[in-house]
């Protein structure tokens, strides 16, 4: 098999993957809640991170895609949400045999948050982020009236350095007018875009109304069927 012939093959493969396989998020269960890094489910073998603004609309995005209306959480106080919390999405009837997770990080950016918290938080997003191998990819949620926020850039800049994607949900649009909506999605892409960042999607979402599940479906399912069942190795030499 030749490299070509083997590039082809894998790219097949990984659609083919993507095709038949899916993971039903709506069957998600609460698993762990952590406070450090120490703490981490040890049989995790892949993650996907879900994290934005106290108020970006975090919770709600989680309880749609899962169907559930309390598996995520808002906080009555903005920004006291101190823990990672792990949802169980692997396709097993058994809680405990789980090993792939959506993963609920606190929000950022709250103004009352106190200092020591605020640094805690810091310390334990950016370890978890930076030095996870499990974690496959990140979702980010941003109010789509005011994205692009100082915060939201640093979590992009801090993330992008590990070559991992990046999805950004536009939360709240039906808030929105259809021309304000294809405003905003020209926005963030272009400016995106213009400053570098490549390896990243953006879509519109809207909690209320329903809008938008399967495309946030569909790019998770892609994280988390990436691998092909042909070695990589096998790729790098001419046969």
């Amino acid at each position: 098999m030749t490299v070509k012939d083997c590039k082809q093959a894998l790219k097949e493969s990984i659609i083919k993957n993507m095709m038949s396989k899916k993971y039903n998020f709506k069957q998600a269960q609460f698993f762990i809640t952590v406070n450090d890094l120490a703490s981490l489910p040890q049989q995790s073998i892949k993650e996907i991170a879900v994290c934005g603004r106290s108020n970006a609309g975090k919770s709600s995005l989680l309880n749609r895609l899962t169907n559930q209306t309390r598996l995520a959480f808002t906080s009555k106080t903005p920004g006291r949400t101190q823990h990672i919390n792990y949802f169980s999405i692997s396709n097993t009837s058994d809680n405990s045999a789980a090993d792939t997770f959506l993963v609920d990080l606190p929000g950022y950016g709250y103004a009352k948050v106190p200092e020591k918290i605020r640094a805690h938080w810091v310390g334990l997003l950016s370890d978890y982020l930076i030095s996870r191998p499990q974690l496959v990819g990140l979702v980010l949620i941003m109010d789509s009236r005011h994205p692009l926020k100082e915060l939201d850039y640093t979590m992009l800049r801090f993330f992008s350095s590990t070559g991992k994607p990046i999805h950004i949900v536009l939360s709240k649009s039906d808030k929105l007018n259809n021309q304000e909506k294809t405003a905003v999605l020209h926005l963030v892409k272009s400016t995106l875009h213009d400053d570098g960042f490549t390896n990243f999607s953006v879509q519109l979402f809207s909690a209320p109304k329903r809008q938008g599940i399967e495309d946030v479906e569909s790019v998770l399912n892609s994280w988390l069927y990436s691998e092909s069942s042909i070695s990589d190795k096998e790729c790098l030499h001419d046969k």
